[in-house]
């Protein structure tokens, strides 16, 4: 009977060693960190705007920004560079953006506003870009109204 007892606790040793390996495994082989995508491309639509303007005066440009997805930490940005003639580019009514200066967006939909100062040509780009460096750009011709 002895023998038998000592085969039967050898048996169960080998069993809880087993058992307690393959637990020790599966725990380690779990991935601790989720996935968690941040990070989606985006298009910058714009509604058809004039194909001319007279100084001082103004156009208005609507912008939407469409993701490929949502991310709540996700934040909008906003350049722009004038390289022929002169004008004013603004968000709504907030102060006339600086060529080449960064801004916060407020929204993913929202109309800016060009306002020429030149008797020539003007061409300008703007730049939308994202806080995980995504960017896209857009560009504006006008030809002057006289």
């Amino acid at each position: 009977m002895r023998t038998s007892n000592k085969l039967r606790i050898c048996i169960y040793t080998m069993l809880l060693v087993l058992v307690s390996f393959g637990t020790l495994f599966t725990f380690v082989s779990c991935k601790k960190d989720l996935e968690i995508q941040q990070d989606f491309p985006f298009e910058v639509h714009v509604m058809p705007v004039p194909k001319a303007i007279a100084i001082n005066h103004s156009v208005e440009i609507r912008v939407s920004i469409k993701s490929a997805g949502t991310y709540n930490g996700t934040d909008y940005f906003i350049r722009y560079f004038q390289y022929d003639g002169e004008g004013q580019l603004k968000c709504y009514d907030d102060p006339s953006y600086q060529s080449n200066d960064l801004y916060e967006l407020p929204s993913e939909e929202f109309r800016l506003y060009y306002t020429s100062l030149s008797t020539v040509s003007e061409s300008f780009s703007i730049w939308i870009s994202d806080n995980f460096g995504n960017e896209k750009e857009v560009k504006f011709e006008f030809n002057n109204k006289g």
